[in-house]
């Protein structure tokens, strides 16, 4: 089967869906072909019984958004489907900031990215408002968007009032995280219930990407082809442009697909994009496909407070504080966003106390109402890390697809800057949740350092230089004028807060060279 088109985007997730649609609007008329290996789920009808049946008995409330025999070891989430990861994340919009841009001039760190903070800025605020995003202005001036947000903010349950007033006596300022959750009906979707659901949202009020799909669907503006395996890119005989798309059918028998396009884009994700690429041979003459993959590294921990507080309200929202997302530069280099949410970790009704004594009626209400005389909250700090270039996605032959596929490795290792400071940089964290554990006659429980880099990224580094990058500042690769990489695959560095509205931001950006390429 052959499928001809103008624009083949390979890869379901939240940025396909903002490039298609953007290129869709710029373009108009365009034939865009959209290819997923994993299923369209476009069943919001159903999400309330799924979202019911994984409260009453842990089942996963997304069945079938994974592929059984097509997963990488290292990475975090193994969903394919027609909305990617985004189907089920948290709605957490945070942006990066300037630091993050110029981190070598500033800092003599990493590397800078080859954009400026202005242009990045400007689709910080267009990502807002296609994904819909509700928001107040942040404590500190610095961190302002140029525009305004499009909703007004999640409104502050009681508790993340209480925790509000007892963490701004610290004198490190806090507001509510922004989120893409409706406060009112917009995009054609609900407003959100505060369900405290947020992975499996039963009214759409969270965006989602499967929601833009359909609706692109509905006006005949993208082809959808799912459960479609994109298995290697086939390049000219110069080398210079991507002729086609090989892939097969996972729904008809394994039957071959050949999608041929003048512009293709790689949209599959930090995991997904290196290892196509890796498997075609493509886009590496900097020997750099599958390297500096990178995310950012956390501290987490509990504090007891004198706050009565009542556990349950919303326990997804959160307050953050992005007072120490700037660095001065004559000072040891430690970056970090700080987020606190309510806890009721260790305030659970029991029947058993700790010696193992049985308690019923009385004796388990009064053991519940001394264990919450106080308040406890949840502390974390997403931290700046940066990668090695021995930080790989790489393929293992040992593993493959029952196409025959080798599958993908991911081993983050962090450049020896990093490493070196890493104490530093956790005492440094430590020092600030005991900062504010003190301002309310508090006391810092404990203290747990994330195995993982969260938010990954990478593995397809954008840069103005071929020799160092895999592509440019709009994702298109240096050794093919047609192909470009969307979104995460192609972050420098990875930040200090969830990174989803980068990505979208990025992807939109190239959107626009996309479409006049």
């Amino acid at each position: 089967m052959i499928v001809e088109t103008d624009f083949c985007i390979i890869g379901g997730g939240i940025t396909a869906a903002m490039v298609a649609e953007k290129v869709s609007e710029l373009k108009p008329g365009t034939s865009i072909v959209v290819v997923e290996a994993g299923s369209r789920i476009f069943d919001v009808e159903n999400r309330m019984k799924y979202r019911q049946r994984n409260l009453d008995y842990g089942e996963n409330a997304w069945p079938g958004d994974f592929i059984d025999d097509q997963a990488a070891a290292g990475i975090i989430s193994r969903t394919m489907a027609v909305g990617g990861s985004a189907l089920h994340w948290g709605g957490v919009t945070n942006r990066f900031s300037e630091e993050d841009l110029t981190l070598r001039s500033r800092y003599g760190l990493a590397v800078d990215w080859p954009l400026t903070w202005a242009d990045l800025e400007t689709h910080y605020c267009e990502a807002e408002r296609r994904l819909g995003v509700s928001a107040e202005l942040g404590a500190y001036a610095e961190d302002h968007p140029s525009q305004p947000y499009p909703m007004a903010p999640m409104p502050l349950s009681y508790n993340l009032i209480v925790l509000k007033e007892w963490a701004d006596k610290s004198g490190i300022l806090f507001n509510g995280t922004p989120q893409a959750k409706n406060t009112r009906p917009y995009g054609g979707r609900a407003q959100c219930q505060r369900c405290n659901t947020c992975e499996i949202c039963p009214t759409g009020a969270r965006y989602s990407p499967d929601f833009t799909f359909k609706q692109l669907l509905a006006a005949n503006k993208v082809a959808l082809h799912d459960q479609t395996l994109v298995r290697k890119l086939v390049k000219s005989p110069d080398g210079k442009r991507i002729e086609s798309a090989q892939a097969v059918s996972r729904v008809r028998n394994g039957e071959a697909v050949e999608y041929r396009a003048k512009t293709f884009v790689l949209a599959s994700g930090y995991a997904w994009s290196p290892h196509l690429l890796l498997l075609s041979d493509a886009a590496n003459s900097s020997g750099l496909v599958g390297r500096y993959m990178t995310g950012h590294a956390f501290i987490g921990g509990q504090i007891e407070l004198d706050a009565k507080l009542y556990p349950g309200m919303n326990e997804q929202h959160s307050l953050i504080s992005r007072r120490f997302f700037r660095c001065a530069a004559d000072v040891p280099f430690v970056r970090h966003d700080l987020r606190v949410w309510e806890s009721s970790a260790g305030r659970d009704p029991r029947l058993k106390d700790a010696a193992g004594t049985l308690l019923l009626g009385d004796a388990a209400l009064a053991d519940w109402r001394g264990r919450t005389a106080r308040g406890a909250t949840r502390v974390r700090a997403y931290y700046d890390v940066h990668p090695s270039v021995d930080s790989t996605l790489t393929l293992d032959p040992s593993k493959k697809n029952r196409y025959g596929d080798p599958l993908p490795v991911i081993k983050h290792v962090l450049d020896e800057q990093t490493q070196s400071r890493k104490a530093a940089s956790h005492d440094h964290i430590v020092g600030v949740f005991n900062l504010l554990a003190k301002a309310n006659n508090g006391r810092l429980l404990n203290v747990s350092e994330g195995n993982y880099l969260d938010h990954p990224s990478g593995g397809c580094r954008m840069g103005s230089d071929p020799k160092t990058s895999v592509c440019d500042s709009y994702g298109r690769t240096h050794d093919h004028e047609n192909l470009f990489v969307a979104g995460s695959p192609t972050l420098p560095t990875g930040g200090c807060t969830n990174a989803t509205l980068t990505f979208v931001a990025l992807a939109l950006r190239s959107a626009e060279r996309i479409a006049s390429a």
